[in-house]
Order: structure tokens, then sequence, then C-alpha cells
């Protein structure tokens, strides 16, 4: 595939790139290592190799810096398969492969880096709907049959940002429990981001949003986090047993939250203890909302 010269100079691929390169130093910065071009710097698996460490925590027996062609394309093939088992991604389906990103094929190169900020940074807001055109060439035995179509990198995806912006109520969590089951994961997904980013410093970690918020401790936790509280531990439950202690942890957080002024009024503490997702995702929102630029 060859991408049209005119496509290079569309607006939204230029964004997606600006974008993708200001997450991959920023991602790399503690390891010194600067990425000035998509198309130039990844060909020979240096930045991939730190990515995949950095992101994904996998550590991988391969040199760091391969020097000749052959040192460098088996150093991809080893990055690329621990790329696309911890991407789940089948290799022969996989937009991308060894000889592409070594040829520094910038359409293979860009599905790689959209496949990995949607696996590892899903609160990572990329422009919907970035496509270019290409000419598919193939050889036949009448000579060469040239195809032009449309590829796209990114598609329509349903983001919190997206939903404030369609949506006129006050709490866009409201509409998003209307849509399909993999539109609510995907903002569930940016949200679980945000609340383990924020609480890595306490040495916790959240795997289910579902549940892990129902007895409050978390929710209180993330709260002081964010808003700079010092919660006295006589003043909650930070091992609570029965439903009870659960309800207060619970009743505290909304009430802080309330005097902070996020519109939480509505929120049943009770459905929060009963584990409804809606209701906590609809807390968490706020929260998000408020410091995700902080």
């Amino acid at each position: 595939m060859i991408i049209q010269p005119t496509s290079l100079e569309d607006p939204k691929l230029k964004k997606l790139k600006e974008i993708l390169l200001e997450w991959i130093n920023k991602t790399l910065k503690v390891e010194h290592i600067v990425v000035r071009t998509l198309e130039e710097d990844l060909y020979d698996g240096l930045v991939l190799h730190h990515l995949l460490r950095r992101l994904a925590g996998v550590e991988l027996h391969a040199e760091e810096i391969a020097l000749s062609t052959d040192a460098q394309v088996r150093k991809l093939e080893v990055i690329l398969t621990a790329l696309n088992e911890a991407l789940e991604m089948n290799e022969e389906t996989a937009k991308w492969n060894v000889k592409l990103i070594h040829s520094r094929d910038l359409l293979a190169t860009l599905h790689l880096l959209v496949a990995m900020a949607r696996r590892f940074q899903p609160d990572l807001v990329l422009p919907p709907n970035v496509g270019v055109e290409v000419i598919q060439c193939e050889v036949t035995k009448s000579g060469i049959k040239a195809d032009k179509q449309t590829e796209f990198i990114t598609f329509q995806s349903i983001s919190i940002e997206a939903l404030e912006g369609e949506s006129n109520k006050e709490c866009p969590i409201d509409e998003l429990f209307k849509l399909e089951a993999h539109k609510i994961e995907t903002v569930k997904k940016a949200i679980l981001h945000f609340v383990n980013k924020n609480m890595s410093s306490l040495g916790l970690n959240v795997t289910d949003l579902d549940k892990q918020f129902a007895d409050g401790v978390i929710l209180l936790l993330l709260i002081g986090q964010l808003e700079g509280f010092f919660l006295p531990l006589c003043e909650f439950f930070l091992c609570p047993v029965g439903s009870s202690e659960m309800l207060h942890n619970v009743t505290l957080a909304l009430d802080l939250l309330i005097d902070q002024g996020l519109p939480v009024q509505s929120v049943d503490p009770q459905d929060i203890v009963s584990q409804d997702v809606p209701a906590t995702v609809k807390v968490l929102y706020y929260l998000f909302k408020r410091h995700k630029n902080k």
C-alpha cells in the first residue's frame, strides 16, 4: 500500500501524528529518549522496546541497540511478538509486521501506535475517523493492478469528551448506559486508568470498577488524593464489616463531594454499596471531569 501524497497534508492525520509523538515522548521522558519523527525513529526497535517496558512492564532479552540490519530485524521480531501478545492481537490479522515497521512504513507504524495507545493509555484522546487515501498495488500475470481506497487508522470512538459534546444533559453518563456494551467499556477503561494513575502513590490498584468501590474505602482514599484531604482513620471504616459500615463510608464520600461542589446529590449511597454500576461511574466521572487535566 502506498499513501497518496495529498493525504499526508490532511490536518486530522497531522494532529494524530502530533498526539502520538507527544505521548511517546512523555512516556519515555524519564529514560531521556526523544522521538522527533514517527517515520524515522521507530524502525530499529529501540523506541518500541522502551515503550513495551514502560507501558506493559515487559522485560525482553534483546540487545539495547541494534546497529546492523540483521540485528534490527531480529530485535523487531522479538518486540512485535511480545507486543502482539500484550495487545491480544493475532499476527495474521495485525496491520503491521517486522518488514513493514523496519521499512519505515508510516501506515503500519500508525496502526501499531494507535493499537498501543488504545490498550495502554485508553484516556488518550485521539482524533476520530482519521483515514488516508492509499493505492494498493498487486503484481498479476497481466501486469500491475492498482486499486485506490481509503484506509482508516482511527474510527469513531466513544469517549467522555464525545459524550459531553453530544449530550445536552448535565451528566452524559446517563446517556452512556443507553449505548452498546463495548462503548460503555471504553469509557470505563478511561476512568479506570485515571483512578489507578492517582492511586499508584498509595500502592493501590483497581481492577474491577464495578465492585471495588462498594465499601467506600477506595473512593474515600481517591477523594483524599484528588481534593487534598487528610481523612482521620476514626472518621471511616478502613476494613468495613457489613453493609452498614460500607454505607457509612459511601455516605461520607458523597457528603465530601457535595461539600466540594460536585453535583452528586442524585446518587443514592445504597446504590453504590449494592454495586450499581451507573451510580459508581457517575461519581467517578465527576472526579475525572474536575481533575483529568491536573
